[in-house]
């Protein structure tokens, strides 16, 4: 059994150690949110936080996990007190076809987390590698811009 740590919620899962953590996110603890998108780590629609850290979770192993804080898109917030980057997402009207926005959206938030003003720069850094195909990549950018700000303003109220 590994001891797992998601969205706050303690698990116990009887899994191989050598198991994607992203196929115990969806199959075992039924948190579909987390897409599988190319399985090599490249497209970034798998990507959770481990202890705050944006990571592709298609090529992250179960026993390199235990004993961390996993959180996923179903952790980050809730229809009736969405994260700052989640509002900025609706906000913005980046999805289309929604399939890449969970791994966007965490792999931002990890970005605000440590950088309350990004540039330009570095939110293509941040971004590298989160594959959108319907091109929105304008739209996510303002978005990163729109949260950030509401991150600000809440620190400062």
């Amino acid at each position: 059994m590994t001891k797992l740590n998601v969205n706050g919620a303690d698990h116990a899962v009887d899994a191989p150690p050598d198991t994607p953590l992203l196929w115990v996110l969806r199959d075992t603890l039924h948190l579909t949110g987390t897409k599988f998108g190319c399985g090599m780590g490249l497209c970034g629609a798998c990507t959770v936080h481990l202890d705050g850290v944006a990571v592709r979770s298609c090529q992250l192993p179960l026993g390199a996990v235990a004993g961390k804080r996993i959180k996923t898109i179903e952790g980050l917030g809730k229809p009736e007190a969405l994260h700052a980057v989640q509002a900025a997402w609706r906000d913005e009207d980046v999805p289309q076809c929604g399939y890449c926005q969970s791994g966007q959206i965490m792999s931002a938030a990890a970005l605000l987390a440590t950088n309350h003003n990004p540039s330009d720069s570095d939110i293509d850094a941040a971004m590298a590698g989160n594959l959108c195909r319907c091109g929105t990549y304008d739209r996510i950018r303002r978005a990163i811009h729109r949260a950030a700000v509401a991150l600000r303003d809440k620190a400062a109220a």
